[in-house]
């Protein structure tokens, strides 16, 4: 695994949570804005598509929605890599007021011309049972 995507994939999750679990500051939205490609797209858990535009709308009202949330992510593995794009899957655990939500997600990150890091193209949820 790419050390950079490992830690793209981990620092946007740990923005998230920060973001939904306290009164963070607007630079943590900022960064996770930044951080989705102009063309984002996500199906999901509930199977809905929805655009960049939506889920920054969503999110933007939603600082400290869950205090204290907590976001671990596991099972991390590279499936495709090119030149400037990568698909990657990992289990994405939230932790909130003692209950555990697990989702497997897919994702590709692109890398743009001139500009450092990654961005995230689309990304699909699946809902992982508690059992």
């Amino acid at each position: 695994m790419n050390a950079d995507i490992k830690a793209a994939v981990e620092e946007l999750h740990a923005d998230l949570a920060t973001w939904l679990g306290s009164e963070a500051p607007d630079a943590v939205f900022d960064r996770f804005a930044a951080a989705q490609h102009e063309s984002f797209s996500m199906v999901t858990t509930a199977g809905d598509i929805m655009r960049r535009n939506e889920l920054l709308t969503g999110l933007r009202g939603a600082r400290n929605a869950q205090p204290g949330l907590h976001i671990d992510i596991s099972e991390l593995e590279e499936l495709a890599a090119e030149s400037r794009m990568v698909v990657v899957r990992f289990l994405e655990s939230h932790h909130h007021a003692g209950q555990i939500s697990r989702r497997r997600v897919s994702a590709v990150l692109v890398s743009q011309e001139g500009r450092p890091g990654v961005q995230w193209l689309t990304v699909h949820e699946t809902a992982v049972g508690s059992g």
